[in-house]
């Protein structure tokens, strides 16, 4: 049983994908200290220093000063304004890895290639066909590409 273990445990998707959770935090971690500590910052001083976290309804009746407060005394409330401190923290935290995912994915759009070569009459066709225009020969899946030749 310990060396089936030992098997799955080192076999290469499990260690794979194990060390892309660990780089997956790590870039978490970095995202979240761009949102909290630089970004966040910078959207106060904009929009007047807003804070949503003590807009709440409170479903127990009472009068508490904040969320802290009725939380402590055990009302029970609808916390609508943490809500929205983390919907405003997704879309911040969105558009941030939009912006550095969006020029890995057109590096890795313009690597691709756009033509081929046609292995039977050598005209330039574009990548998709699985038919070449030129000499009509059903074309296999994987062909070179021009830029490679």
């Amino acid at each position: 049983m310990f060396k089936e273990f030992k098997e799955f445990a080192l076999r290469g998707n499990v260690v794979d994908l194990s060390i892309g959770v660990m780089i997956g935090t790590a870039f978490n971690n970095i995202v979240n200290s761009l949102v909290e500590d630089i970004l966040t910052p910078a959207i106060s001083v904009l929009v007047g220093d807003v804070d949503f976290s003590n807009f709440y309804i409170n479903l127990s009746g009472g009068e508490y000063d904040s969320l802290a407060q009725a939380q402590l005394a055990g009302a029970i409330t609808i916390n609508l304004g943490l809500f929205i401190n983390a919907v405003l923290n997704f879309l911040v935290i969105a558009l941030v890895l939009f912006l550095i995912i969006r020029p890995i994915n057109a590096k890795n759009k313009a690597d691709k290639p756009k033509d081929k070569k046609c292995p039977y009459c050598v005209s330039t066709i574009p990548f998709k066909a699985t038919r070449c225009p030129h000499c009509t020969s059903q074309l296999k899946k994987r062909l070179v590409s021009s830029q490679q030749t």
